[in-house]
């Protein structure tokens, strides 16, 4: 790292800093171009874009990290790549070729290596990879062309003064629709949140807690991020939804709860009136790993799981053993890490 930036690792938040460059692919006439690096953060498209007015978006979210050694690691980008293929499938998008997702991620990142956060700071280089639908288009069908980008900002560990729990409110809005696009990441998903999110900040609590669409009677997601809970007999359970966003994240912790601390796991439907069956519990996502939550709202009950004060041991030692293999630490199951 030759650059010198400037930077107090320890102390950053999650907000944009432009780094050096990005990289911009276009689609048109039935084909992606190569895609270049370029230093200009600024998009210009057409005023009559479908990602401007019809919501034809999408992006993704993944992370680089810096090894002891000093190298640095990409977590499971393939899987991000698939996610955002079935997105696109969904919303009638051109598909970005896994190799060309994970190529324009390492392009990203080997170009702004200097803001990869040095080992042990528990800061990271966050990815941020999207597709718009752009050109000139006024009528509610897909867009002629298409723009593929991967930007990145560095960001702090989440969890400063250690994992210390966070309440939530179940919600009354909806976050998607049965059968609609809860199960893919579009921007119109998170558009829905910032109400609900906003009216549970106002009484104090971390975010709000969605129920399944159709019935309000079961978990579907916590805030942006997927719940997983302990049960008293020691399972790891996940909620199952067709609304529910396939997190990389819960699928990576449900894997090492089978494979690494010897648990039983279960994706099954989670319903509101039944958390007393958890002894501890967490939403999970890219950004935290796990967040533990110290309790729900829900009505006039209000449900704390292990503690207010302190993270649990399970929920704990699946964040460690996480981040331990995000970061090099310890020995990452076959094919989820991507050396740059």
């Amino acid at each position: 790292m030759s650059k010198d930036l400037n930077i107090d690792w320890s102390n950053l938040g999650f907000s944009y800093i432009k780094t050096d460059y990005r990289y911009i692919s276009h689609w048109k006439d039935g084909k992606w171009d190569d895609g270049i690096l370029t230093q200009d953060n600024m998009v210009t498209i057409s005023e009559a874009s479908t990602s401007l007015h019809y919501g034809q978006e999408c992006f993704e979210g993944l992370k680089a990290y810096r090894r002891k050694d000093g190298k640095i690691q990409l977590f499971r980008p393939d899987q991000n790549a698939n996610r955002m293929a079935n997105t696109c499938k969904r919303i009638l998008m051109p598909e970005v070729p896994v190799e060309k997702f994970i190529d324009a991620c390492k392009q990203v990142v080997k170009a702004n290596e200097a803001y990869v956060a040095p080992y042990g700071t528990g800061a990271t280089l966050y990815l941020r990879p999207y597709v718009i639908g752009v050109g000139n288009n006024i009528g509610v069908k897909a867009a002629p062309e298409y723009i593929f980008s991967v930007f990145c900002v560095p960001v702090g560990p989440y969890f400063k003064g250690g994992m210390t729990p966070v309440n939530f409110v179940v919600s009354d809005y909806d976050r998607a629709a049965p059968n609609g696009t809860g199960n893919i990441k579009v921007g119109g998903n998170y558009a829905a949140s910032l109400l609900p999110h906003e009216i549970a900040a106002k009484q104090n609590f971390a975010d709000c807690i969605y129920l399944d669409p159709a019935t309000h009677t079961k978990i579907d997601e916590v805030g942006s991020a997927n719940f997983i809970g302990i049960t008293k007999d020691n399972k790891v359970i996940t909620p199952k939804s067709p609304s529910i966003l396939p997190s990389i994240t819960r699928r990576s912790l449900i894997h090492l709860a089978k494979e690494y601390l010897h648990l039983e796991t279960e994706e099954r439907e989670v319903f509101i009136d039944n958390l007393d069956e958890f002894k501890e519990a967490g939403a999970c996502g890219t950004a935290a790993v796990i967040s533990p939550i110290g309790g729900i709202q829900y009505k006039d009950k209000f449900h704390v799981f292990y503690s207010e004060t302190q993270a649990g041991p399970i929920i704990k030692e699946l964040y460690e053993t996480l981040i331990g293999i995000q970061f090099g630490d310890i020995k990452a199951p076959e094919g989820w890490i991507y050396e740059i």
